[in-house]
């Protein structure tokens, strides 16, 4: 189990101020101006050496996916784009992190945005997302104010802007492409690749596109080392996660854990367990709703983890976990998935 001075998440539930000052108490957006003036390579290369993967599903190394970005510039800009378009089944972290503990969303925009040499981020929240926009646009009237974004961003030298961009509740704008698309006004449909975003993106311009949490960890990582996260989790799949359990548990939860936590225990420690108990468990979907299910028998010592669950045919995902008890009727369930895909375009 993950330890309370490990966690990255301290008011995933709310339970203190979110704006300026909490944060500040919580110790965001301490020593960030330090962070930049070490350079944009130092900075790449420890969230290399940390191991993160990238938290919105795929599981990509964060440090090798902005080292993509150009080193020198044509004369376009850069772009970071943050993917707030939380519109997975079963997923409800990154609304969290913007309802409860925005700064420290902001904070890694800046630093992220640094790293790949981006003078502006656009954060792409989902349509339904109405108070998570307004707290993050709080927020970010907040930093402006005190001078921790916007012109010379934290006395560092470097000018940074962000900007929130409210979708339209389309599922389809999730897919980063399609939420470039969206971005630039036209329908969100998703482009052929190459050419990938790094090369041109948002505008036409270099840009990546990252997952809120992979986003919001990396403040954190810089201040307490590389090491300190690599040592978290299992091999290659290390650090914490946000793991949102919904379904046939007595207590559902987003909760902050370590990578590697087997299923059981992720669901008998937060959750109470499986309702009816756990030989009335029948199947489990681990990563929201569109990796494939895993059954009953695969879930006693089932570790949490991206390689685990892609060796069992289906994936970690968003770690969205949807948990079946035997009253379900799976083919009405899979039926039911299947028509929201197609209403939402996916094929």
């Amino acid at each position: 189990m993950l330890a309370d001075k490990d966690r990255i998440f301290t008011n995933l539930y709310g339970q203190h101020d979110w704006g300026l000052k909490g944060a500040l108490k919580r110790g965001t957006w301490d020593g960030t101006a330090d962070f930049i003036k070490k350079g944009d390579d130092w900075i790449v290369n420890q969230i290399k050496a940390s191991g993160l993967r990238g938290r919105g599903g795929a599981g990509f190394p964060t440090g090798l996916k902005w080292s993509f970005m150009p080193k020198g510039s044509d004369g376009r800009p850069h772009y970071l784009v943050v993917n707030a378009d939380e519109s997975e089944p079963g997923t409800c972290k990154d609304r969290e992190i913007m309802r409860h503990d925005p700064h420290v969303l902001i904070e890694g925009c800046l630093i992220a945005s640094f790293a790949m040499r981006a003078h502006a981020c656009y954060i792409y929240v989902r349509g339904e997302f109405i108070l998570e926009r307004e707290r993050l646009q709080a927020a970010i009237d907040q930093a402006y104010e005190a001078g921790l974004v916007g012109k010379n961003a934290c006395g560092s030298g470097w000018d940074f802007d962000i900007y929130v961009h409210h979708g339209a509740g389309a599922y389809i704008c999730g897919e980063e492409t399609a939420l470039i698309e969206s971005l630039e006004g036209k329908k969100g449909m998703p482009r052929l690749k190459p050419p990938f975003p790094a090369n041109v993106g948002l505008y036409g311009a270099p840009s990546t596109v990252n997952n809120v949490e992979s986003i919001a960890v990396t403040p954190t990582i810089l201040r307490r080392g590389a090491s300190w996260f690599s040592n978290l989790g299992t091999p290659n799949n290390v650090g914490t996660k946000l793991f949102c359990i919904s379904g046939h548990v007595n207590r559902p939860c987003t909760v902050e854990e370590e990578m590697g936590i087997t299923f059981r225990e992720l669901i008998e420690t937060h959750c109470g367990g499986v309702r009816g108990g756990w030989d009335n468990l029948k199947c489990v979907i681990p990563g929201g709703s569109s990796v494939p299910m895993i059954p009953a028998e695969q879930c006693d010592d089932l570790v949490m983890d991206f390689d685990t669950l892609r060796g069992l045919g289906s994936g970690l995902g968003t770690a969205a976990v949807i948990v079946m008890d035997k009253s379900t009727d799976v083919i009405r369930a899979i039926q039911r998935l299947s028509y929201f895909y197609k209403h939402e375009s996916c094929g």
